[in-house]
């Protein structure tokens, strides 16, 4: 049977293993890219012998979530610059306020009160030694995310109940 027709977790596991001295299998990148779009997944990523093959799904702009007022905008995938392109000029990025960005520690949901309708942990305006800034759900275990720094809470990025991913920003403490 010819390589590039083996189901891809047969190719991969061959290409672990060392039995693939051709270098990079077009078709197996194919297949990992069909993967991402069968599974959900935005990258997946394979490496053998210090050759490293990643493969990452730029998600369509009408899928990004807007940020509330306020919020630092999520960075979206780099993409290279096209070639004869190079007269445009990007906009400059706008100023962000300086201070400690509070970022996920993981996936789950956000609940920035300890439980449904009790008052929040912090509010913007509200000066933060240490303690608790909010809690972060995952797999039915409360997380309590605590201050990193002292400060004023600046901004809130996120709202009651929001899914978050892993170093997603939080809040911004002054």
């Amino acid at each position: 049977m010819n390589d590039n027709k083996k189901p891809l977790h047969e190719r991969i596991a061959k290409a672990i293993k060392g039995g693939d001295s051709t270098g990079l299998d077009p078709e197996m990148i194919r297949e990992m890219a069909k993967l991402l779009d069968e599974t959900g997944l935005t990258e997946i990523e394979v490496e053998q012998a210090g050759l490293r093959v990643r493969v990452v799904r730029a998600l369509a702009p009408q899928t990004i979530a807007v940020p509330m007022a306020g919020a630092v905008p999520a960075q979206g995938p780099f993409t290279a610059p096209h070639a004869g392109h190079a007269t445009e000029t990007a906009a400059p990025e706008p100023a962000r306020r300086q201070g400690t960005v509070v970022t996920s520690p993981m996936v789950g949901t956000v609940y920035l009160a300890p439980q449904p309708g009790a008052t929040p942990f912090v509010k913007v305006g509200d000066s933060v030694t240490d303690g608790t800034l909010c809690i972060i759900e995952a797999m039915k275990t409360m997380n309590p995310v605590p201050s990193p720094a002292a400060g004023r809470v600046a901004e809130i990025y996120v709202h009651d109940g929001q899914p978050v991913e892993f170093g997603e920003p939080l809040m911004l403490i002054e």
